[in-house]
């Protein structure tokens, strides 16, 4: 009989002790983000009347959100998962409920909501990026720990397709802010049974919580491919849109095209966790990231929606490889005391991209050919994979981690 030491498969991650409970801990808690991202937009444009607040609302929370995640997680590596996670949890999922109690009815105050949704994107725990750290840690080898993470990346793409389902079904019984109960209610959930898995580390010793916390060597090229991917990935998604509004297509099918995408994503990191790679980490990065760009800047020639379908399909097949082979090198290149802090910045990295890529977008969009936005949302994706490849490439670069820091600045050794 095989073990999973000898023939990793995805069976064999949930197979390893705690593995299986903890992970779907995880995941409950990281559907709250992808059910309020279409709650608080709902329920604030209902309570206000304005597109606009709701607009400011919903980035206020994003922006706390994604900007301020590597800072939490730098509290989460300081002491330890078990002591921060879970009141992160309590005051963001406090925090939702509030915000769900002033826009339950209509005539809430603009200010009041959005002061209340970016204090809540302050305290959103950072599971995602705890957990990644977790997968390295439970994996009994470089195999094991490939597939954990490609399932996290394709479990991921899952959660934002069918949290904004789960949005949808509320809202046939209930108001839209019921949405924002529901996200803090999961948040607080997954968190508590995340935290309380035998998997988890325990809390810190005093020396590693008094070392400040330094940037990764190595860490930088797995930002910018996440930033270049998320800049061309939301890009897409405006830019689906007006090609079928150009070509007189029912807009009811652009999700369908838009899945397409997160489906060769999807089937692109299962496949690609299942191979054992003899390029290193930091050189499959840029070449999944590279292929990625020159499928969707062609993808701009497709003659119709069927066919652009299809090309984007492909282009997704190597948004999940090259996302979990960033994940990858973040964790192979960070300390233990900043494995969830490096995660967290190419999260951070992937959002931002996100916002930078749908202004983009917006304002390039009806000025410049389709074909030509398509090109260079492509161009945006290939500059980081160059920018990343010159980086691992120069002179010196070391991709190993970079020592610890006392907190009078000198180098720590083990």
């Amino acid at each position: 009989m095989s073990t999973p030491l000898s023939r990793p498969s995805y069976a064999a991650v949930l197979r390893v002790p705690q593995a299986r409970r903890t992970f779907t801990a995880a995941l409950t808690g990281r559907l709250s983000y992808a059910t309020a991202g279409l709650a608080v937009p709902l329920s604030v444009t209902a309570a206000t009347g304005s597109w606009a607040v709701s607009g400011v609302v919903l980035s206020l929370f994003g922006a706390t959100t994604v900007l301020l995640m590597p800072m939490r997680a730098a509290l989460v590596d300081r002491h330890g998962p078990r002591r921060v996670l879970l009141p992160m949890s309590l005051l963001y999922g406090a925090l939702l409920a509030l915000l769900a109690a002033l826009t339950w009815r209509p005539g809430a105050p603009a200010a009041a909501v959005a002061g209340t949704a970016a204090l809540a994107g302050c305290c959103a725990p950072p599971l995602g990026p705890a957990m990644r750290a977790l997968w390295s840690a439970l994996m009994p080898d470089e195999g094991m720990a490939r597939r954990a993470y490609s399932l996290d990346a394709v479990a991921e793409e899952l959660l934002y397709v069918s949290g904004p389902a789960l949005v949808g079904a509320l809202l046939g019984a209930a108001p839209a802010a019921a949405g924002i109960l529901l996200s803090a209610a999961l948040n607080v959930a997954g968190t508590c049974a995340f935290v309380t898995s035998p998997a988890l580390p325990g809390p810190r010793p005093a020396a590693a919580r008094r070392r400040r916390s330094v940037p990764v060597r190595g860490l930088l090229p797995a930002v910018v491919v996440a930033l270049g991917l998320g800049l061309a990935i939301s890009a897409v998604e405006l830019l689906v849109l007006a090609f079928a509004e150009a070509r007189s297509y029912d807009p009811a099918l652009v999700p369908w095209v838009l899945g397409a995408l997160s489906v060769g994503s999807a089937l692109g990191g299962l496949a690609a966790g299942a191979v054992r790679w003899r390029a290193p980490a930091r050189v499959r990065l840029c070449r999944f990231a590279a292929a990625f760009a020159l499928v969707l800047a062609a993808a701009g020639l497709a003659p119709g929606l069927w066919t652009l379908s299809g090309v984007l399909a492909l282009a997704g097949a190597f948004i999940a490889p090259a996302l979990t082979t960033a994940y990858l090198l973040a964790d192979e290149t960070a300390t233990e005391e900043t494995r969830i802090q490096a995660g967290a910045w190419v999260n951070t990295g992937v959002n931002a991209g996100s916002s930078a890529g749908a202004l983009a977008a917006g304002l390039l969009i009806g000025r410049l050919p389709l074909p030509l936005c398509f090109a260079l949302a492509g161009a945006a994706a290939l500059a980081t994979a160059v920018a990343a490849a010159v980086r691992t490439a120069a002179p010196g670069h070391a991709p190993g981690p970079a020592p610890a820091s006392t907190d009078d600045g000198t180098a720590a050794t083990a």
